[in-house]
């Protein structure tokens, strides 16, 4: 039994969870007479679907993929903590495959990197002219499409990924319990300087959480040359618990205000150099701190008393802003008030205990 994960129209090809194939039983048919031997199909029931789809079993795996003609290759390192994976392919880009390896199979899946599904050009043929739906093709043999000099250009970026990532992991682990697991959206690019969005999660001591962005501080991906990017990153700390940090509205807060800070570079100068506040839309936040206006206030750069203010990275220093939650009075007061009322938030945030904290269920300071 399988559940409609996106309302539409149904495809005749589609992937579910893990890349795993469900197709209408018309293009298993095709599967099944041409490459009998590297399939298996097992049916299916989709929620609301009143025709045959069937999961599609793809049962040959190939070791085929030619490192030096794709245009790029990432293998997992005893170095990546993930020893399970260590030897297979943490990336593959521009993929190329040695086809004197494959032997006869028609359809399959290369090893180490069993995203990929691979077909022979019959089967393609054989799916155009039933006029499939859902199927895209992108070519896997002949020569690289990348020039010497954009390979080298991209070796280099990996390098300059890995170097980043590296230093700032370890800055990371200094903080507490860092969920290994990096939680990277759907849609990934936007402003940011190499173009990934990536947040990260730390637990800390006295059952805090830190939620962080992780890629503020990276090279421009325009040029492939050491830098630290914005020279910021933002986080987030909470001790109220969170069932799911990755649906949790802190982490929904953080991703807004760094979609701002990346957005605007009149942002980013400001916050280097003190305090400011913002406000972001309050969709989805809890409605205590949503404003008449629909609005969610925060301020930025609270100087925290268990956090470091900066950090170092290979090409320089690193600001660390921290992003607190305004109840919707504060914010007012905050507005009406200017420096002195900011100041004076800060002395009650002090004396009330709670400091950079940003908290759902507390009584407002003002």
């Amino acid at each position: 039994m399988i559940p409609i994960g996106r309302p539409g129209r149904a495809l005749d090809f589609t992937l579910a969870g893990f890349s795993i194939p469900v197709v209408h039983v018309r293009v298993a048919s095709v599967f099944t007479e041409l490459a009998p031997r590297d399939v298996q199909v097992l049916p299916v029931d989709i929620q609301g679907q009143p025709d045959q789809f069937c999961i599609l079993v793809v049962t040959r795996l190939v070791r085929c993929i030619d490192d030096k003609a794709s245009e790029e290759v990432e293998y997992w390192t005893p170095e990546d903590g993930r020893p399970e994976k260590v030897g297979q392919y943490r990336d593959v880009y521009g993929m190329r495959i040695d086809p004197s390896k494959v032997g006869d199979a028609k359809i399959f899946r290369t090893w180490g990197w069993t995203v990929a599904l691979i077909v022979s050009e019959d089967i393609k043929q054989a799916l155009e002219r039933a006029g499939v739906t859902g199927v895209k093709f992108k070519e896997v043999t002949g020569p690289s499409s990348i020039s010497p000099a954009e390979r080298e250009r991209n070796q280099r970026l990996i390098e300059l990924r890995k170097q980043t990532d590296a230093a700032r992991e370890a800055f990371w682990r200094t903080l507490g319990r860092l969920d290994e697991e990096a939680i990277i959206p759907i849609v990934v690019g936007g402003s940011w300087p190499a173009r990934r969005q990536v947040w990260r999660i730390i637990h800390r001591p006295g059952g805090r959480t830190l939620l962080v962005t992780d890629g503020l501080s990276d090279f421009f991906v325009d040029r492939p040359e050491p830098s630290v990017g914005f020279g910021l990153e933002l986080a987030l700390e909470t001790n109220e618990p969170l069932q799911e940090a990755e649906k949790s509205w802190p982490l929904l807060l953080l991703e807004r205000v760094a979609d701002e800070v990346a957005e605007h570079e009149h942002v980013r100068e400001k916050m280097k150099t003190g305090l400011m506040s913002m406000e972001v839309s309050g969709k989805g936040m809890p409605q205590s701190l949503v404003t008449q206006n629909g609005r969610v206030g925060v301020l930025l750069g609270m100087e925290p008393s268990a956090l470091p203010r900066d950090f170092t990275m290979p090409s320089g220093e690193v600001r660390l802003v921290t992003v607190k939650a305004l109840l919707p009075t504060e914010l007012a007061y905050l507005l009406e008030h200017g420096k002195n009322g900011r100041d004076e938030l800060l002395r009650r945030f002090d004396a009330a205990g709670h400091g950079h904290l940003s908290l759902v269920g507390r009584s407002p300071v003002v």
